[in-house]
């Protein structure tokens, strides 16, 4: 007997979905039946986003929200079960990177990157659990999933992102302790772990002689693309991942074996 994952009537919540990875995952989760709700500081983007969805027969909302105001995040989440319903599944995935050797880092530059990857993943995981909570305790069958979207450098250094790598290590920690909190509440909390995934923003940087001799380190020589992610991002939204919880899962195409 085959398993057939189904989201029809499964609303999801996409930070950072105005490009890369975040749009990807809404796609994804759209294509597979899901309302998706897109939510970024980039309106515009998630408004052509939303049209895209919507021209291939899937249902999608556009949100504001900018993860590093707390203010911001609580009207964001309310918004989005306002305007889609109660929120099933969310993909906590903005993030935001600085190249710099440690010594070289600014307050500036670690604000930048730990408000956004970790203390913006922190509160809106938090945000949208304190609602999922709210429900399960109305109907303990009611089963939620959180996708939180770390990164290989999250558990292996990587070169002059030193401050992005203890922001991923963060949300890594970040997954284990929601799992072993909301677990109870029937709240499965995972983490993505991608490798070097190639998208819009990244793309001209592997074309580059320091972006070709890092692909030529990787056991196949070349990076993902965002769709190569797709199978486990559904995997864990599904309810069939019951059992599966406080994992963190690595998609590197083998980087990390090394």
């Amino acid at each position: 007997m085959g398993i057939e994952v189904n989201f029809e009537g499964k609303i999801a919540m996409v930070t950072g979905a105005s490009g890369g990875l975040g749009a990807r995952f809404a796609k994804a989760l759209a294509n597979a039946g899901a309302q998706v709700v897109l939510a970024s500081r980039r309106v515009e983007r998630l408004k052509e986003l939303r049209a895209e969805i919507e021209s291939e027969g899937g249902a999608a909302h556009v949100v504001e929200l900018d993860v590093t105001d707390l203010a911001s995040i609580k009207a964001a989440v309310a918004h989005a079960e306002t305007e889609a319903g109660p929120l099933d599944i969310l993909v906590n995935n903005s993030g935001v990177s600085s190249t710099q050797r440690l010594l070289d880092v600014s307050e500036e530059d670690y604000t930048y990157v730990m408000d956004t990857n970790l203390r913006g993943a922190f509160f809106v995981a938090q945000q949208v659990a304190k609602r999922m909570i709210a429900r399960a305790k109305g109907d303990p069958r009611k089963q939620h999933r959180i996708v939180n979207i770390a990164s290989v450098a999250g558990l292996r250094v990587l070169p002059q992102i030193g401050v992005y790598c203890m922001s991923k290590a963060g949300v890594v920690q970040m997954t284990k302790a929601m799992a072993v909190e909301w677990g109870r509440y029937g709240i499965n909390v995972n983490a993505i772990c991608p490798g070097y995934i190639s998208t819009e923003m990244n793309e001209d940087y592997f074309e580059t002689d320091q972006g070709r001799k890092l692909l030529d380190m990787l056991p196949r020589k070349r990076p993902g693309k965002p769709e190569d992610l797709d199978g486990l991002l559904l995997l864990l939204a599904a309810e069939e991942s019951h059992f599966i919880n406080g994992a963190v899962i690595t998609a590197d195409d083998g980087m990390t074996a090394l």
